[in-house]
């Protein structure tokens, strides 16, 4: 196979037949040559989760998800209407309709088309779970890196200051975090994704703290001290890239635990506050099921929509992570 780097070569080679005798014909053989190209862990990893299906499904809707919300101001108003806008002299006629051929989904109490907000609700929850998950990365990273280079008192220290913030209930500290803020301060994802990225990184500190005590006990990271490369040189060219490895999968599904926890904070009314003038189109999906909350019964589909596009995305980022560490894992067989 082409994108195989560990296929062999087949090299001709003319010799001589009949008997091998000197001047007799010349047939070409084929001998099998080891390339000398090899995969690296990265591309050995790509390799293997591309043979992973379920992985290319989660990952084929995801980037469909992205384009859709990334390009959603080209489209989406002009066919389906802005999300927020609200035409009250038609409400009474335009609300709560079934799926129809101006509107695929429907559209809510408030007459608005259901699928534009839903694609623009994809906007705010793959934003704010990104940039969570890169706030609790960057803590993370850093907090288990000294932990886990440093032993003793630093790695004490920082490991009970993890303690405290998992000894509270994670999406009740959430909650007690922005309801005292002022209601004009979350018209922004600030707040929001503050408050999810701080409350996450003593997990990620763990892991990362784990790779790293397994990592720098290897005979590369003796001899570079023994070459004199600093305490900060070790840690960032010799052990952290060889101990990323579990944080790149476990910050992939916690894109997902982010995207659910914003849902649950908006569907609460502590998510983002859509502003007329700072962010006329913000959407989310927790808040349109805490709408349509009260027509669960009678329309169904105000509530459906928005729980499977949670649902879906949340899924496809535990897929994609479990298709990483399956991929990641050098026991694996090609």
């Amino acid at each position: 196979m082409a994108e195989d780097l560990n296929a062999v070569e087949r090299v001709e080679e003319m010799t001589p037949t009949g008997g091998g005798e000197p001047g007799g014909p010349m047939h070409p053989i084929v001998v099998p040559v080891v390339s000398s190209r090899s995969r690296t862990l990265w591309g050995d990893a790509w390799y293997r989760l591309r043979r992973n299906k379920l992985a290319l499904v989660a990952i084929s809707w995801l980037v469909l998800l992205v384009l859709a919300a990334v390009t959603a101001d080209l489209w989406v108003p002009q066919h389906f209407g802005k999300p927020n806008a609200i035409d009250t002299t038609q409400m009474a006629q335009t609300r709560l309709q079934p799926p129809s051929a101006s509107h695929p989904l429907g559209t809510d109490d408030l007459g608005r088309d259901m699928f534009s907000r839903l694609v623009y609700g994809a906007r705010i929850s793959l934003t704010v779970g990104t940039l969570a998950v890169l706030v609790s990365v960057f803590i993370g990273l850093v907090f288990g890196a000294l932990s886990g280079f440093y032993t003793g008192w630093p790695d004490a220290t920082i490991m009970r200051f993890a303690d405290v913030f998992l000894a509270f209930p994670y999406i009740l500290f959430a909650i007690l975090l922005l309801s005292v803020l002022p209601e004009q301060s979350r018209t922004s994802l600030t707040p929001v994704v503050l408050t999810i990225g701080v409350l996450g990184w003593p997990s990620i500190a763990r892991v990362f703290r784990s790779s790293i005590l397994a990592v720098k006990e290897n005979d590369y990271v003796d001899a570079g001290r023994a070459l004199g490369a600093s305490d900060m040189r070790l840690i960032t060219r010799h052990i952290m890239p060889n101990a990323i490895a579990p944080i790149v999968v476990y910050a992939t599904m916690s894109i997902g635990g982010a995207i659910l926890t914003e849902a649950a904070l908006s569907f609460l009314g502590l998510g983002i506050i859509p502003d007329p003038v700072a962010n006329p189109n913000a959407v989310s999906w927790g808040r349109m099921i805490n709408d349509g909350a009260m027509y669960l019964t009678s329309n169904p589909g105000v509530v459906l929509w928005p729980g499977l596009a949670i649902l879906s995305t949340v899924l496809c980022f535990t897929l994609l992570g479990d298709g990483i560490r399956d991929a990641l894992d050098v026991k694996m067989k090609d």
